[in-house]
């Protein structure tokens, strides 16, 4: 079946989202998030696009974004091969780290360019991380109240008020603001218990208990650790938690 067509934004203005391939952390320590934030940064002036907001979650980002001199499919590339290649040599890896198209949705007016950014600032919230927006390290949110390094912050700020001090304080509001927007997210699938999680891999690997694993050749336990991650809904966490196994070593199966 052929994939539908990607929308187009005649504002040249993206919702965006990238998730990594079968749901798997592309965020394992704090070094991560600092080298991909460094990543969008790095490719701005190459790509001529601005970016306006952002969150990176365990395992997806959200972006808001104009394109430049770019059109968005290779900005995107442009982005994820680089942290790609850094992340692959760091942990000793190959191959994908990111689902094989990222999704996007266009913004064309400023009432719904308002309602993604809060939607984007919110997703720790949603997720349970934190309570408040601005205790989540890895957003746009408080280069908006604080100090801009990576975001333009003045397309925003002037949408809510040319005073700049009752720009960032409506800003901060309506941030915080419960609400029941509906954007561009991703689909999950129904997230296994860790009871779901042990008959699979005793069925996938063949054994009575799923730490057994550990009993099998570097081989033979890999390509079962490779089968569990492609083919089921299990996470690195869950994986290692269940076989006792290190996440590094499913991480890199």
């Amino acid at each position: 079946m052929p994939r539908k067509a990607r929308q187009k934004s005649e504002s040249g203005i993206y919702h965006i989202i990238m998730r990594g391939i079968n749901r798997q952390n592309i965020f394992e320590d704090e070094e991560d998030y600092i080298k991909f934030i460094e990543t969008i940064n790095q490719y701005k002036e190459k790509s001529g696009y601005e970016l306006y907001a952002y969150c990176l979650m365990g395992n997806h980002v959200h972006f808001l974004l104009k394109i430049g001199k770019e059109p968005l499919e290779q900005i995107m590339r442009r982005i994820c091969g680089s942290y790609v290649y850094w992340y692959n040599r760091k942990y000793d890896r190959i191959g994908n780290l990111f689902q094989d198209r990222f999704k996007s949705e266009p913004v064309e007016n400023d009432a719904y360019f308002l309602i993604v950014i809060r939607y984007i600032h919110q997703n720790p919230i949603k997720a349970g991380l934190e309570t408040r927006v601005g205790q989540y390290k890895w957003s746009s949110y408080n280069e908006y109240v604080d100090e801009a390094k990576v975001i333009d912050v003045d397309f925003t700020l002037n949408i809510l008020n040319n005073d700049r001090e009752k720009a960032i304080k409506s800003f901060s509001e309506y941030n915080n603001e419960l609400n029941e927007d509906v954007c561009l997210d991703m689909e999950e699938k129904h997230r296994l218990t860790d009871e779901e999680a042990r008959t699979i891999i005793k069925k996938v690997c063949k054994v009575k208990n799923t730490i057994d694993i550990q009993k099998f050749d570097t081989l033979t336990r890999n390509k079962y650790l490779k089968k569990i991650k492609e083919e089921n809904d299990l996470s690195i966490r869950q994986i290692e938690r269940l076989t006792g196994i290190n996440r590094g070593i499913v991480l890199k199966a």
